[in-house]
């Protein structure tokens, strides 16, 4: 005895081996599992990019759902549905008929249901003498409670980029108007630097910023924002530094100017103690005033360093434990490091020799350049900004371009 809707025939599709295998794991499903079937289907409409699914496609498979009679789905329970094409168009807003047959392949692509075929292609039930429905042919739902935790994921992650990609973007509307502020200040009070060229870095930066932003890309530009702007905090400290301190930079001058010259093509030039440095100076070191450069920025900048750690760079100790391997390379003696260490700071350091390694092919000297950098630093004269930013505008863009 035949009893429920009877629908016209449906095309059948070869079963690909994803297919195949969905189908084993329903199977597997745990003993008395069930599941709300509307929050399955919240959680399928906020990962359906994820799922490859379409707003067509939740249309269908709302409509699929509300001819299942229960809420929820159980593993105990008959999950098939049989509704003619008639009446799924009709639940799915009178949705076409051509319509209607694409999305519920791409529901089926996505495995979110499964076909399960009659022998002459249509969708029915068949009730024993009790009443209840011994064998049905139409859609599974199955899939749905199988993967109910996969889907509630696949939602947590997308709500997550979401939350991300939102902070992102408040993040960089914020850094570029602190950015925009100080560039302005600086202008219109006429501080001592190249302001222009500060500008124009910034108006490309802004430029760059996509009108459709996904996460990856608004955060490349918004650690370049991010960096713009500590280049400009650092600038505008250092010059307050040095206007602070122009008493104590006349005696450092008077002090280098008598001490010893050194030459910067030697490999290995003296170490402060050898040059009669004070070690009880009243100088204090310029790196609290330079703050570190975005990680992935400095990577971008310098990215020959990475081959010089084991397992990568993902971190300032990965970082910092490559420069010690680069510096011994490139013939940077032990006291040049810490000196520059101590002056600019461990990780500003490491990002110093990375810089150097990228010009290596440039540079005489690598310990004497070193420590000229240092000395400037030291006397409020130097900022690792200019070339960070300049090795990055050779190295980075193309990152971003391709991002």
């Amino acid at each position: 005895m035949q009893s429920g809707n009877v629908a016209t025939p449906f095309g059948r599709r070869p079963m690909s081996l994803a297919l195949a295998r969905r189908q084993a794991a329903m199977a597997e499903i745990k003993q008395g599992k069930t599941v709300d079937k509307w929050k399955v289907f919240r959680d399928a409409s906020a990962a359906m990019g994820l799922l490859g699914i379409q707003s067509n496609s939740l249309a269908v498979l709302d409509a699929l759902l509300s001819f299942f009679p229960d809420t929820e789905l159980r593993q105990d329970a008959q999950l098939i549905v049989f509704p003619s094409n008639a009446q799924l168009a009709l639940r799915a807003h009178a949705m076409a008929g051509a319509t209607l047959r694409r999305h519920i392949a791409i529901l089926v692509e996505a495995g979110l249901i499964v076909r399960k075929d009659s022998a002459n292609g249509k969708r029915y039930a068949r009730k024993g003498q009790d009443g209840q429905i011994e064998n049905a042919f139409g859609f599974d739902l199955s899939p749905l409670l199988a993967r109910s935790e996969e889907l509630a994921l696949l939602a947590q992650r997308v709500m997550a980029d979401r939350a991300a990609l939102r902070q992102a973007k408040e993040n960089l509307t914020i850094c570029r108007r602190d950015v925009r502020k100080l560039i302005t200040a600086a202008m219109e009070e006429g501080v001592d630097g190249d302001w222009q060229t500060i500008e124009d870095i910034y108006v490309g930066t802004v430029s760059r910023i996509p009108r459709v932003s996904t996460l990856t890309s608004l955060t490349a530009i918004l650690e370049e924002m991010q960096m713009l702007r500590d280049e400009v905090l650092n600038r505008l400290e250092i010059l307050q530094n040095s206007q602070n301190h122009s008493t104590n930079a006349a005696h450092n001058e008077q002090h280098i100017h008598n001490s010893k010259p050194e030459s910067l093509n030697e490999l290995e030039p003296r170490s402060r103690k050898e040059q009669g440095a004070n070690p009880s100076s009243s100088q204090q070191p310029t790196y609290e005033q330079q703050r570190p450069f975005p990680l992935g920025l400095v990577l971008k900048a310098c990215p020959t360093i990475i081959d010089y750690a084991l397992g990568g760079v993902r971190s300032w100790r990965d970082l910092m434990s490559a420069a010690v391997v680069v510096r011994s390379t490139l013939g940077v003696s032990p006291s040049a490091y810490q000196e520059a260490c101590e002056a600019l700071g461990p990780e500003n350091a490491a990002v110093a020799i990375a810089c150097i390694l990228e010009r290596a092919n440039f540079i005489n000297s690598a310990g004497g350049y070193l420590r000229d950098l240092t000395r400037r630093s030291e006397r409020g004269e130097f900022s690792l900004g200019p070339m960070v930013m300049a090795l990055f505008k050779a190295n980075g863009q193309r990152h971003l371009k391709v991002g």
